[in-house]
């Protein structure tokens, strides 16, 4: 359930009693109140506050856990600065990199400010102003370690960082474009509404700078793999846009990428999986060559497909509900579901757990809806595989072929998409001529099923497919599922238990009932 405190009541006396036992990562946070307006330039923040054009405005300030022992300091010193009512976010309802707007509708926010990581993915009701933070970085150091990694001057480099680091990029940029003329840097690209409402926002390099300012507006509407963007080899991906040398590809560079080791980056090897990368860690001053086997996980991954194919009750978790576009894919899920003949359910579960999804034994594999940075889940603690919007239209959809390529952004699969496909609408006589798949799994056939099979509800296990008297298994319906469980739940034994007047129970509280002897010793 989410938590939202007015920051009046926030004092800074409880915020030090709840806090006392802070995670190490909140430690390293930590910052005098000097320097929280530097640090996330609370004066950007402000003015974006100023600007609304409401007399006192209310104000929703999302924290991740690591950041929420400065929340009380951030929220006084807007408070000073501006006159409007800021209520504090915490304990949000999925992952801490994506906006809470539905914690922000229950006090009727009229802005939103996100402190810290973010997905950069879109929003669509409230407006939302990002203040990542400036965390430290070793500039020189950065830039020896980078000089290290590539010691060929014309190598070609994309250059991808973390939006913390976003502050010192233009500094790293400056440094090694000099020497490296084929290096590409990137420049973030979301729905930070400007003074002109005109929702564009860049920071970024003069080597990959847009000066186009409706280019960016397209970028952060589609957010769309390898679109054009009205400029070519432009590519918008994760909130982050580049520009290629022309004639260059993408397998044509390798990545550097500044932050540490996180989702986000396994997030673009996945997405970029023909490019080499290298890494820089501004906690530990390390840098490394990537050495995590990206084939080895596309094969997990491909066999989460098998899976897919094989399941015939499949379970859709909307694990974001502030995601731009979330209800679109849920329908286009749906739609290939049902045309492939699985039966789906939808669930809103907040954050995932292994014993939230085990009470739904039915369920033989788990889409997952949510950002980029959260849709690729490590199954194994979890009795059912999750996968991806993706994965599941490579499993249903004939359209859609695998070819090791890898989308984590449902936005990607939606009309107006480069990499959208339509989805073939599957008649009675085109499914009748169909093939048969065999299961890589269980060396079975699966069966297909018609139109006019799908959404009925049969008693019996096998019904006549077409008129070479081929036989397809109808899946089950509950009450089948749940014959077949071994535990089926309390029985009631109506007239096997006997009858008795009713008794009176213990009284007191449980340290020391009524009837129980006084302890003397406590």
């Amino acid at each position: 359930m989410d938590t939202i405190i007015p920051s009046s009541k926030f004092n800074s006396d409880v915020h030090e009693d709840q806090f006392s036992l802070a995670s190490e990562t909140a430690t390293k946070y930590s910052l005098e109140e000097s320097h929280l307006e530097e640090f996330y330039n609370l004066e950007n923040c402000v003015q974006r506050i100023k600007n609304c054009g409401i007399r006192t405005p209310k104000v929703a300030l999302q924290f991740p856990d690591s950041l929420l022992c400065q929340s009380s300091q951030v929220a006084q010193i807007i408070e000073e600065k501006v006159d409007c009512r800021t209520y504090i976010l915490a304990d949000t309802s999925y992952g801490s990199c994506c906006v809470d707007e539905i914690a922000a509708e229950h006090v009727k926010a009229d802005l939103i400010i996100h402190f810290g990581a973010s997905c950069l993915s879109r929003t669509e009701r409230i407006p939302v102003v990002f203040a990542f933070g400036k965390k430290k970085i070793n500039v020189e150091h950065c830039c020896q370690s980078f000089q290290s990694c590539f010691p060929d001057k014309d190598c070609k480099i994309i250059l991808i960082y973390d939006v913390v680091y976003h502050h010192s990029i233009d500094s790293i940029y400056s440094k090694l474009s000099s020497e490296y003329r084929s290096l590409v840097s990137t420049s973030l690209v979301h729905n930070d509404n400007d003074d002109n409402n005109s929702k564009k926002t860049r920071v970024g390099t003069d080597k990959s700078e847009c000066r186009d300012n409706e280019n960016i507006t397209t970028c952060s509407k589609n957010l769309a793999s390898e679109n054009k963007c009205k400029t070519e080899d432009a590519y918008c991906r994760f909130g982050r846009r580049f520009v290629l040398e022309n004639g260059c590809r993408i397998e044509d560079y390798v990545v550097f990428y500044i932050g540490e080791e996180s989702l986000s980056l396994t997030n673009h090897m996945m997405a970029y999986n023909t490019c080499q990368f290298y890494s820089y860690n501004p906690e530990s001053s390390r840098c490394r060559k990537e050495t995590l086997s990206v084939n080895r996980l596309l094969m997990k991954r491909y066999y989460l497909i098998e899976r897919a194919k094989d399941a015939r009750v499949v379970g859709i978790l909307i694990g974001t509900l502030g995601v731009a576009n979330y209800l679109t894919i849920l329908q286009r899920i749906k739609k290939i579901l049902r045309q492939c003949g699985k039966k789906c359910f939808t669930f809103v579960t907040g954050k995932l757990s292994p014993e939230k999804l085990a009470n739904f034994m039915e369920i033989d594999v788990f889409v997952l809806i949510a950002c980029p940075e959260n849709s690729i889940i490590c199954s194994q603690e979890f009795y059912r595989p999750i996968i991806t919007p993706f994965e599941i239209e490579i499993a249903c959809t004939r359209a859609r072929d695998w070819t090791g390529e890898y989308i984590t952004d449902f936005h990607e699969l939606l009309p107006g998409s480069a990499k959208h496909v339509e989805i073939e609408s599957k008649g009675t006589e085109e499914v009748t001529d169909e093939v048969p798949d065999v299961s890589l799994i269980s060396g079975k056939l699966r069966p297909v099923f018609t139109q006019q099979e799908i959404g009925k509800n049969r008693s019996d296990s096998l019904v006549l497919k077409n008129q070479n008297t081929t036989l397809s298994t109808q899946p089950t319906s509950a009450a089948g599922f749940l014959a077949q469980r071994s535990w089926k739940g309390l029985e009631p034994k109506r007239g096997e238990t006997e009858v008795t007047k009713a008794v009176e129970g213990r009284s007191g509280i449980a340290s020391g009932y009524a009837n129980e002897p006084f302890n003397t010793s406590s």
